[in-house]
């Protein structure tokens, strides 16, 4: 941990952590639902879905520092309306409506970007806003201390450590995204605000990675499993292994791409045959995409149970297939009664 390091020692250092197989299995099926997103996310992240989801990340972000305002509050607020409830809380809000607003524009590698944020994220909350917290501060389970973070001389001189491995690892961006998270949190750099700056630099963090991270709500998925959070980050600390805590993240982050990926796996059915004539370099009839979508949705459907769904005679299904399979966009595999359909979806030419 970055504990360890003194400012006298100025050799680059890496957070101590181990790539379980979990890790290594959860980074590839997230990748793996990345591009399945990638097909629909333009089309499937509509605007009243981001800010439907950007709703949530504050909310859930707040609700896990007992933050008392509801979702329905919140919605309120972003939306302009008068609500009552405790200022403190409101006040939370409506600067993590400003900090959310502005941090797609932020390097998640520049000090002065992360300091920024705080002061977005904290002003007049504390007196301390946008600055590293000058006194030593330590977590507790009522007087049993469960962390005491690194001294506040040091802090400065561990967060350009942490932001220079975090910019120079070659570690996939996902999983140095968790390792951040954690590292952040045992170095405790601000004197309040820790938590929601940590889970918002890992947001942006994703945000490299891919975009759809910004408007997907992680914040959420903690929220629900905040126990085993905190767990995780005292687990970590306790085996001086970031790695423990990076595995529960990139659960979570699984959990949040799977379930996008689900919701709007009708949305791509529904645009497969669009999807295959974009793929292909052609325009189809919409016969045709009629014909994929419904392959799509049952690879094993025969040519006779086509034309009934279309409601069109069997030889017209028949004429439009054999031009599909010359486009080389459909094929059959195997035999006529067990075989099945596949939609090959070809890159155009000149594409990358």
């Amino acid at each position: 941990m970055y504990y360890q390091k003194t400012q006298n020692n100025m050799e680059p250092y890496s957070p101590m952590f181990t790539i379980t197989p979990e890790i290594l299995n959860f980074a590839y099926e997230i990748a793996a639902d990345l591009e399945r997103i990638d097909i629909i996310r333009e089309k499937a992240l509509t605007p009243q879905l981001r800010k439907e989801n950007r709703i949530k990340t504050i909310h859930s972000s707040l609700w896990i520092e007992a933050n008392s305002l509801t979702l329905e509050q919140v919605t309120d607020i972003v939306n302009g309306k008068r609500v009552s409830g405790p200022k403190k809380d409101i006040l939370e809000v409506k600067n993590a409506i400003v900090a959310y607003d502005e941090l797609l524009e932020c390097n998640p590698y520049n000090e002065k970007d992360l300091l920024k944020q705080h002061d977005l994220l904290m002003n007049r909350l504390i007196t301390d806003a946008g600055k590293y917290r000058n006194k030593s501060v330590g977590v507790f389970d009522g007087d049993v201390p469960i962390h005491i973070a690194p001294p506040h001389h040091s802090v400065p001189f561990l967060i350009n450590q942490l932001l220079d491995w975090t910019k120079n690892t070659r570690l996939p961006q996902v999983v140095k995204s968790c390792i951040f998270h954690y590292e952040f949190e045992y170095i405790h750099p601000f004197s309040d605000g820790n938590g929601r700056m940590g889970r918002m630099w890992q947001t942006l963090l994703l945000y490299q990675e891919n975009p759809v991270f910004a408007w997907l709500p992680l914040e959420s998925i903690i929220a629900h499993n905040q126990q085993e959070y905190y767990r995780a980050l005292r687990r970590s600390t306790h085996h001086n292994d970031s790695g423990i805590f990076a595995q529960f993240m990139l659960s979570a982050i699984k959990k949040v791409t799977a379930e996008f990926k689900e919701k709007n796996q009708n949305y791509e059915l529904e645009n497969a045959g669009v999807n295959a004539s974009a793929n292909a370099g052609v325009k189809l009839s919409k016969t045709q995409e009629k014909i994929l979508t419904i392959i799509a949705k049952d690879s094993s459907i025969s040519q006779s149970e086509i034309a009934k769904k279309i409601k069109i005679n069997e030889s017209t299904v028949y004429r439009n297939i054999e031009k599909l399979k010359e486009l080389k966009i459909l094929e059959r595999q195997g035999a006529d009664k067990t075989g099945a359909w596949i939609i090959k979806k070809q890159k155009m030419k000149g594409k990358r």
